[in-house]
């Protein structure tokens, strides 16, 4: 089947990054909002979320304000696969080539080992984190998935948080997009200076990277913006300085 790469799902903008952000701090405001949160022009920010749309990110509705003529929309995140038919059409394809790699290359697939459910949502998460432009490896033994460098380097200097963020919960979005047991439990940034780790958690396997064996101590991936930008800034630094400072990486 042939693979949906589109410019890395919208998300090499920085501007585009920031009002994904804002979407996500703020469901359910309408584009003026979003647009002075991120800092863009009214007009840019609508051709963003066009985008952010139709990549499956976001999704639009009218919002009722009590007033007469036409209501404003408002942007949401897409926290089910049906709520938006462009997540919907990403999950199916997903799960209908991991199915298809299951049956044909058993060797060389990542869900083989899981229940049908938890094997699904590790195959929208492995494609949504290849077409944003990372390299996955994904160890469905200890539940977790190996991510090398990505192209969102230049924003990690200014807009770490943000980039951190945003990143953190599109990765929690994308397994409680369709039903299953996994969840992102801890992060791992920078257990080199040119990779990462994701920590999953299951209702029926407890996973086997704890703190004490972690090369690279972890963080809940529920915590704030701003620790979250200041955990992985910590860890790059320790990274480049083990490894002679061969330059950033991507914190997710």
């Amino acid at each position: 089947m042939p693979r949906r790469v589109k410019d890395f799902r919208g998300l090499t903008e920085e501007s585009r990054v920031r009002l994904l952000h804002a979407v996500q701090l703020h469901p359910g405001q309408a584009l003026k909002d979003l647009a002075s949160e991120a800092d863009v022009h009214v007009n840019t920010a609508r051709d963003h979320l066009r985008v952010l749309e139709a990549e499956g990110f976001v999704v639009s509705a009218p919002v009722d304000t009590g007033r007469r003529g036409r209501p404003p929309m408002g942007y949401w995140p897409v926290e089910r696969s049906e709520h938006s038919p462009a997540a919907q059409e990403r999950a199916e394809e997903a799960s209908a080539r991991g199915e298809l790699l299951r049956r044909l290359a058993p060797d060389r697939d990542h869900g083989q080992a899981l229940e049908v459910a938890a094997a699904h949502q590790l195959d929208v998460l492995y494609e949504h984190l290849e077409d944003a432009g990372m390299d996955p490896v994904v160890n469905s033994d200890d539940l977790t998935v190996g991510v090398r460098p990505c192209i969102y380097q230049g924003l990690l200097e200014s807009e770490r948080p943000v980039v951190c963020s945003v990143h953190a919960k599109l990765v929690r979005q994308q397994l409680e997009q369709v039903d299953g047991p996994l969840k992102l439990r801890r992060l791992h940034p920078f257990t080199t200076a040119h990779s990462c780790l994701l920590v999953l958690d299951s209702d029926e396997q407890e996973p086997l990277v704890s703190e004490e064996n972690a090369a690279v101590p972890g963080i809940a991936a529920d915590r704030s913006d701003v620790e979250l930008g200041e955990f992985a800034l910590e860890a790059q630094r320790r990274a480049e300085d083990g490894s002679g400072g061969d330059g950033p990486s991507c914190p997710l």
